[in-house]
């Protein structure tokens, strides 16, 4: 017989708890009936609605990550191609800069066998002089 209360008793319970579940989601407490949600129904209806959101998400996060990269990529090769131009125009100003030292270089050996010329020349008169006197 106490078999047969303590089943009778269960039994009593179980619809009790099956018709009055409350379920946390997001912060707010639902109440769902045992009648209406059959097992995962009700929570794969809103888990699916949540991974949908979850998924837009990514897609918006991947698509923000994907512009970024291409403005980055163009910001990179706009700094390149100025800083090729730039690495170019100093050469060329370093370039035109040494072309001139040496062209002053030539000057001031020309000018060196110009006066060393005529430096020979003086002393090859000096000694004609005192040889000659």
């Amino acid at each position: 017989m106490e078999t047969i209360g303590t089943t009778g008793m269960a039994k009593r319970l179980k619809p009790s708890v099956e018709e009055n579940e409350i379920a946390v989601e997001d912060g707010a407490i639902i109440k769902v009936s045992g009648e209406e949600s059959e097992p995962g129904t009700l929570h794969s209806e809103q888990m699916e609605m949540e991974i949908a959101q979850i998924l837009e998400k990514i897609d918006r996060f991947t698509q923000l990550v994907s512009e970024l990269l291409e403005s980055g990529k163009a910001m990179l090769k706009e700094l390149s191609n100025e800083f090729e131009e730039r690495m170019i125009l100093i050469h060329k100003e370093q370039m035109e800069k040494l072309q001139e030292d040496i062209q002053e270089v030539r000057l001031l050996d020309a000018a060196n066998e110009e006066i060393d010329t005529l430096l020979q020349s003086a002393k090859y008169l000096f000694q004609n002089i005192h040889s000659g006197t």
